[in-house]
């Protein structure tokens, strides 16, 4: 399997040099070359799987540089009982007859990233000794909240990396800054941004595509990479969960192997959606893909016109994953959905950097409407939603699962679908902890972060995470804040201790 950059025709390498670089050299994203299939008698054998042979199954058909054992080497380094407090993994969690929630949040850090984070760092090792390279690597993230911290823990003290971490100041979580800011380890860096998430996204990607700053990098012994989902190797593994799910749907008799799922998916940057997307075209039996949004509309509005424009307000809700208005996965998408036409794409991504919009080909839109559908809601709406999935089915869900569940409730008053559908569900309710509380509790909130857990812990009965629980005793390591054009500065200063 090859891998070629969205943007032009000169780039096609392994597997192990897309995810070392991240980013192709033209800017573009690395998509694999074919999309390999799965034949419906091989997803009916998933049932009898664990989350850990699924993966490596999967993974198989898209890292065919990693040998058998190097692949089993990386699932069995991320994917553990003890790492994800689960057996399961991702469980999967019946709400009714026809919706179950994918708990995708079990991990050491508490949110859907860790899926991919905790395997990334294994093929990132596994490929700097594959390509050869001999200087270090040092990741560049910039988050909106859930992939920073699970970046951190997932390359803390990894030999021959650094990672440094870009947050915008005002746009995470309380607990998620938190975690940021208290992580340990020798070779982690974390800068907050006087900006919003494509603000420290831009910067990133600045640093990314400077040949000054990629050959200073390079004469301090340092070759750039990525965890944001621009980087295939941490997109991959997320395709993983799409199947395990709808192999417990079969396992359970839920479904019949062979009939066809929805999967509701709340998403900012489009890479986890994008996942789904690969499933299904695999193999996977999905009819519709629900792309659900807060009040950052953009996906949404551009899965219904076809125009893409983020030339509107930068909210900041209280899904705070989601707020992105430059969705880098879509990019992928618009190339498939073209016919692998790179310069088609090259000619969108222009334009959505010099007019902040672009529209795409009737053909590519209607392309997109017959596999995706989109809606969106807003911070009441969020609330309301976790309110009444606690009410009816004593069920906690965090904001961002709330916008999913939303925006699935308002589709299927809509269209009238009785499909089963998976909700992907991507962040424990506890890191958004007085959100989750406003929604479901009628007294007065404390302060405090810890008296927040602790009294949503009395609400839901839900276990309290071991390491939110242990956020308490950790000091605070990282607290600068630097411009928004001022990225490369706090790398280089990294670089040089």
């Amino acid at each position: 399997m090859k891998y070629i950059s969205t943007r032009s025709d000169k780039y096609k390498v392994d597997s192990a040099e897309a995810i070392k670089t991240g980013i192709a050299p033209d800017g573009g994203l690395f998509v694999p070359e074919e999309i390999p299939q799965v034949a419906l008698g091989e997803i009916e054998g998933f049932a009898s799987l664990s989350y850990a042979e699924l993966a490596k199954k999967i993974l198989s058909l898209y890292l065919t540089d990693y040998t058998d054992e190097e692949l089993s080497d990386c699932v069995a380094g991320a994917y553990t009982s003890a790492k994800f407090e689960s057996d399961e993994i991702a469980p999967l969690h019946k709400l009714d007859g026809k919706a179950s929630v994918l708990e995708l949040w079990h991990g050491p850090t508490c949110a859907f990233k860790d899926m991919a984070l905790q395997i990334l760092p294994h093929f990132l090792v596994k490929a700097i000794k594959k390509t050869g390279e001999d200087r270090d690597v040092i990741i560049l993230v910039a988050t909106s909240g859930d992939t920073g911290k699970a970046a951190l823990e997932g390359f803390k003290d990894v030999k021959n990396t650094k990672i440094q971490v870009f947050y915008p100041v005002c746009g995470v979580s309380k607990i998620q800054k938190l975690q940021m800011a208290t992580q340990d380890g020798s070779n982690v860096s974390v800068i907050s941004v006087d900006g919003n998430f494509d603000d420290a996204q831009t910067g990133v990607k600045k640093i990314f595509g400077n040949e000054e700053y990629i050959n200073e990098a390079s004469d301090l012994g340092y070759v750039f990479s990525s965890a944001n989902s621009i980087n295939w190797g941490r997109l991959v593994p997320q395709i993983v969960y799409y199947f395990y799910a709808y192999s417990r749907l079969v396992k359970t008799g839920e479904i019949k192997c062979g009939d066809k799922i929805n999967i509701v998916v709340p998403t900012g940057n489009f890479g986890n959606i994008l996942a789904a997307y690969y499933a299904k075209e695999m193999g996977l039996c999905v009819d519709k893909l629900i792309c659900a949004s807060n009040q950052n509309n953009v996906l949404t509005d551009f899965i219904k016109t076809g125009v893409y424009d983020k030339n509107r307000k930068f909210e900041t809700t209280i899904s705070p994953s989601m707020d992105i208005l430059i969705s880098s996965n879509l990019e992928r998408l618009l190339f498939h959905m073209s016919g692998k036409n790179f310069r088609l794409v090259k000619e969108y991504m222009t334009s959505l950097s010099e007019n902040g919009k672009y529209s795409v080909d009737k053909d590519i839109f209607d392309k997109i409407s017959s596999v995706f559908r989109a809606g969106y809601c807003d911070d009441e709406e969020t609330k309301a939603t976790i309110k009444s999935t606690f009410e009816k089915y004593n069920y906690t869900i965090d904001t961002h699962t709330a916008v999913a569940k939303n925006v699935y409730d308002k589709y299927t008053k809509e269209t009238g679908d009785t499909t089963k559908t998976v909700i992907a569900s991507t962040a424990n309710p506890y890191k958004f902890n007085k959100a989750v509380l406003e929604a479901i509790s009628d007294g007065e909130l404390p302060e405090g972060e810890f008296e927040l857990i602790d009294l949503l812990h009395q609400i839901s009965g839900l276990d309290v995470p071991k390491s939110l629980a242990g956020l308490k005793s950790k000091f605070i390591r990282f607290n600068t804040t630097c411009a928004k054009d001022n990225l490369w500065s706090e790398t280089k200063k990294f670089l040089t201790k």
